[in-house]
C-alpha cells in the first residue's frame, strides 16, 4: 500500500526534475562559432532567424538574419563572426544603437 502511494509521487518528481534539466539546457545552449564552419554559423542563422552565437567562453552576441530586424533606434551592422575555417565569417546582423559612438549592440 505504501509503495502504491509513493509511486505518483516518485513520477511527479522525476517529471519535474527532467523538465528543468530540459530547461536549463535550452537556456544555455549557444552556437560556439570556433568550433563550426562558417557555412555551419549561416545555416543556423538562417534556420532560427535570430540567435545568440558564442564568440568565445566569454563572449556572445545576438545575431539575425536579414537587416530589418532592426528597429527604432538601432540600425543593422554586419557580424563577423569567427569560424573554423573563417576568421571573419558573416553571419548575419547585430544591432548598435544610431548616433552612438561606441556602436554598442542592444
Amino acid at each position: 500500500m505504501q509503495r502504491s502511494l509513493l509511486l505518483p509521487h516518485a513520477l511527479c518528481l522525476g517529471t519535474t526534475i527532467l523538465g528543468l534539466t530540459a530547461t536549463a539546457a535550452s537556456a544555455q545552449e549557444r552556437p560556439f562559432t570556433p568550433s563550426l564552419t562558417c557555412a555551419a554559423v549561416q545555416a543556423i542563422v538562417a534556420r532560427q532567424r535570430r540567435v545568440v552565437l558564442a564568440t568565445s567562453p566569454n563572449a556572445y552576441e545576438m545575431v539575425h538574419f536579414e537587416s530589418g530586424d532592426c528597429r527604432n533606434e538601432v540600425t543593422a551592422r554586419p557580424a563577423f563572426e569567427p569560424t573554423l575555417d573563417d576568421p571573419n565569417c558573416f553571419a548575419g546582423y547585430r544591432c548598435v544603437q544610431r548616433n552612438n559612438g561606441e556602436n554598442t549592440a542592444r
